[in-house]
């Protein structure tokens, strides 16, 4: 709870979630009138709205069906409402067989995808409270959920604060089936629905980051979905990680038909992902041409980067000080191909560390090569191939990856540029 939500604040919105505010004392008049039990909602398809709380009192009276506008505000732990001591009593009436009971009948229950699968349990509901009104806005099927659901609030904002990188497991509302007229305490599952209308308008970028953030059965429910020419770009954005089980969940005719929508050089990206046999099967499936030029690439990615690397390189030894190091760098720089790192290497050319440029410029003068070098250095092996080294550039970010062999023996060095022109040599089709 992000503190009071006062009445009539219509600027002010406030992010709730039910199991945090389940149980807490509602106040008339300063009184305590009782415990916050439950929501009374209305589902309006693409959102859903809270129209009254329900107070728990002790036992012997009953409960109070509070319509929503009388509540003043929600907070310190507390909803305030404007009903006067006199008129309690004419709030404790039996809801009708048509009331929806928020946490009574939602909390807890199943999700199901469109084909009737599980999904996952409904832990916890988020909402906001939008110029005085109420709505529901996800359906939190997360872990942090789960810890809140059992009383760990603490456990849960710790995980967030210490990972807010662990993707969220929450469905908006409007990705979930109106209610069934059947739903009650005991029966009724919640059901996702797919709006076409909306998942088109989506840039492919941003529908990957969705789909990512979903668990696989969610993830293919959505995705088959979409048309071939967004789902074809959608795929592209995916991450490998999510690429390959998608990808296998599908029938190889579709697969092939999403191929058929890409370059050959982006087609070839997916296919090198897959395993060799899944691979064969839904290229046979695509038009002659389109296989020989996606085939060309991938052999291209194959390719070892070991006849392609540099040997005018820096590279000195580990004794050697800063200052010796930095009067002498104009020569020793001369002719190379690489001036960004200083490799420091051993009388048998073994390597043992690298020295950025920048580190050496700001080091003490002093200080010795093998005070200041990283001596767990990312290196690529003769085997290595052009896909795997630009999988590594992209990964650390680095100007020039070293290739060594299996006795650490530094062989050369490949640098990113010259790494971008084979890929346009080989790639570019």
């Amino acid at each position: 709870m992000n503190g009071p939500v006062l009445k009539n604040n219509n600027h002010k919105e406030t992010i709730l979630f039910l199991t945090e505010i389940l149980r807490i004392p509602v106040i008339a008049n300063e009184k305590k009138i009782g415990r916050l039990i439950d929501f009374v909602i209305i589902d309006r398809d693409k959102f859903a709205e809270v129209t009254h709380i329900c107070v728990g009192r002790p036992f012997g009276y009953p409960t109070l069906i509070i319509p929503w506008n009388k509540v003043i505000e929600i907070a310190d732990r507390k909803i305030s409402i404007d009903i006067k001591e006199k008129e309690i009593e004419e709030y404790a009436v039996e809801p009708d067989k048509k009331t929806i009971l928020l946490k009574d009948y939602i909390l807890d229950k199943r999700v199901l995808d469109v084909k009737g699968r599980k999904v996952e349990v409904v832990y916890d509901i988020k909402m906001v409270i939008r110029n005085n009104r109420l709505y529901l806005i996800d359906v939190d099927l997360s872990r942090s959920g789960f810890l809140r659901r059992i009383g760990l609030k603490w456990l849960a904002n710790f995980i967030d604060n210490l990972a807010t990188n662990i993707k969220k497991q929450t469905i908006p509302w409007n990705y979930v089936e109106p209610l069934s007229e059947e739903i009650s305490s005991f029966k009724g599952d919640l059901k996702l629905k797919l709006l076409k209308e909306e998942l088109s308008k989506m840039p492919p970028e941003d529908l990957a980051d969705i789909l990512e953030e979903m668990d696989h059965e969610q993830r293919v429910a959505v995705f088959n979905e979409l048309e071939t020419e967004q789902a074809s770009d959608t795929l592209e954005e995916l991450d490998p990680t999510v690429q390959r089980p998608l990808i296998a969940s599908m029938e190889k005719e579709k697969t092939a038909k999403l191929i058929k929508e890409m370059s050959p050089a982006q087609a070839a990206d997916i296919f090198s992902i897959l395993p060799m046999n899944e691979a064969k099967n839904i290229l046979n499936l695509l038009p002659p041409e389109n296989a020989k030029k996606i085939n060309s690439i991938l052999e291209a990615q194959e390719i070892k980067i070991l006849d392609f690397v540099i040997i005018n390189y820096l590279k000195t030894f580990p004794d050697k000080t800063v200052k010796e190091t930095k009067d002498t760098f104009q020569n020793m720089a001369k002719g190379k191909d690489v001036i960004m790192y200083l490799y420091i290497i051993d009388e048998q050319n073994k390597l043992l560390g690298v020295v950025h440029l920048k580190e050496l410029l700001m080091a003490n003068d002093e200080l010795l090569l093998k005070n200041i070098m990283t001596d767990k250095v990312v290196c690529l092996n003769p085997n290595s191939t052009l896909k795997e080294a630009s999988e590594m550039f992209i990964r650390y970010g680095f100007r020039a990856l070293p290739v060594v062999d299996q006795t650490d023996k530094i062989l050369g060095v490949l640098p990113y540029r010259d790494l971008i022109t084979l890929k346009q040599l080989y790639l570019q089709l």
